[in-house]
């Protein structure tokens, strides 16, 4: 299948601009600009309006954009299941993280996945929510990790961890020795109307952390006194250990953190709160076997 076609359409749709296509895909602009042409007579309209140097797609050409994109993905399919089917143990896979996760979690899963698969060429990309869906989507993307994501009717998910939401205290904090147990907690459990007056570092709401504060303070009707707000959860953990704040923060943080020294940590709220962990990707798309142990090897190492 010669693919090679759709890619310089989609290109010049990316764009709007036949130059910068062109430099993207490593061709001259003359050659891309007969090659439109040539494929306009075929078709016998236009894909694109012009005005300046800018190219819009036509109604004609969004309908072939749209199944340039499928036969994209039946392409890549299909070069998939070929390398796997032939046992070569070679292949890529393109995952994206949400921010600042990767440092905790890819240490735990590489080492075993690499050993495995020493053939098979990782990238890894930290992105915000909307640009990880839109990117696997578009099949750029061969997984997605989210966190408490919103099914979308693409896309296929697979839990990965139901982690707990921790909150965090310097260990010279008058509370810090102030835990209880509960049957229904894995950690000590502390009741937030102790907290009430303390300055909080937290997460901005948009976050899912920052949203299960908000819920967290409703939950126990107060309204503690916020000294920072960051998107990073280790800058989070890490102020609170210097005494500037308590925080709450995902498990996974605290655990593969180095502190100089430990600070104290404590389950809240009814039985303590949680967030899910989903790993997805394109409903329908084939895995090879090295995709599908990258997944396996994932559920058991986060």
């Amino acid at each position: 299948m010669d693919v090679q076609k759709f890619h310089y359409i989609l290109c010049i749709a990316k764009h709007q601009n036949l130059t910068k296509a062109a430099q993207e895909l490593y061709i001259s602009q003359p050659t891309l600009s007969k090659y439109l042409q040539k494929l306009e007579r075929e078709l016998d309209g236009k894909l694109f309006s012009r005005s300046g140097n800018c190219y819009m797609p036509t109604y004609l050409g969004r309908r072939y954009m749209n199944y340039a994109k499928k036969m994209l993905a039946l392409s890549q399919d299909w070069e998939k299941e070929l390398a796997d089917l032939n046992s070569f143990k070679e292949g890529e896979l393109n995952i994206a993280f949400p921010l600042m996760r990767s440092s905790c979690m890819i240490p735990k899963i590489l080492p075993e996945f690499h050993e495995k698969y020493p053939g098979v060429k990782i990238n890894f990309f930290e992105e915000t929510y909307a640009i990880q869906e839109r990117l696997l989507l578009d099949e750029q993307l061969d997984f997605a990790i989210f966190n408490e994501a919103g099914p979308h009717p693409k896309l296929t998910y697979e839990i990965l961890l139901n982690e707990e939401i921790l909150l965090v205290l310097s260990p010279d904090h008058p509370l810090a020795n102030c835990g209880k147990k509960k049957e229904d907690c894995r950690y000590l459990w502390m009741d937030m109307k102790l907290l009430e007056d303390e300055p909080f570092i937290l997460n901005f709401p948009d976050q899912t952390t920052g949203k299960k504060e908000l819920e967290l303070f409703e939950m126990y009707d107060i309204n503690p006194p916020v000294s920072f707000r960051s998107r990073n959860p280790q800058a989070c953990a890490l102020l609170s250990q210097q005494g500037l704040g308590a925080c709450l923060i995902p498990e996974t943080y605290v655990k593969n953190m180095y502190f100089e020294r430990k600070p104290a940590w404590f389950s809240v709220g009814d039985g303590g709160i949680f967030s899910t962990l989903t790993i997805a990707y394109r409903r329908g798309a084939y895995l090879p076997s090295y995709a599908r142990d990258f997944i396996k090897i994932a559920q058991e190492n986060v």
